[in-house]
Parts: structure tokens; sequence; C-alpha cells
């Protein structure tokens, strides 16, 4: 389950990622993230280990760079949502 904040972030945001809304309500946001198994992680620390794990190539990346890729939505809270697009 994703919390208000996490769904109102993308919500907000989701055109970094897509060229058009995929959502329009809280309900829509959350079954869509819940389908692409978008996943919440608790630190810029966090975003690096998930796309390590993922296998991206993160050569030559700053923290600042990786928070820049267009999957990641920074929450406002410290927390970052990750959309695999």
């Amino acid at each position: 389950m994703f919390d208000d904040a996490v769904l109102k972030c993308f919500l907000e945001n989701q055109k970094q990622l897509f060229p058009e809304n995929v959502a329009e309500t809280e309900e829509e946001a959350e079954d869509f993230l819940e389908e692409c198994m978008a996943v919440v992680v608790n630190s810029v620390k966090e975003v690096w280990e998930y796309f390590d794990e993922a296998g991206v190539d993160m050569e030559g990346a700053d923290e600042e760079g990786i928070l820049e890729a267009d999957e990641v939505f920074d929450i406002g809270d410290g927390r970052y949502l990750i959309v695999e697009g």
C-alpha cells in the first residue's frame, strides 16, 4: 500500500516519466504503482542500492545525478518513490 504523500507525489509529477498522465485519482495511481511494482525507499543510499541491485549502470554517477533519473520521485519527506516506466 502507498500512503497519501506517495500517491500525491506521483499524481503531481507523473509526467517526468510518462508523456501523458497514467492516473487521475489516488486510487488509479495506487493501482498503477502496484501493477508496475513501484517501491518506496527511505534514503538516497537505498535509491542507489535499488539501482545497483537492478543492474543499472551507474558508473560516473553521483547521488545528485541518480536522484535526477526520471524513475525517481522525491516524496519530500526524505523518502523516494522509484517507478520503472
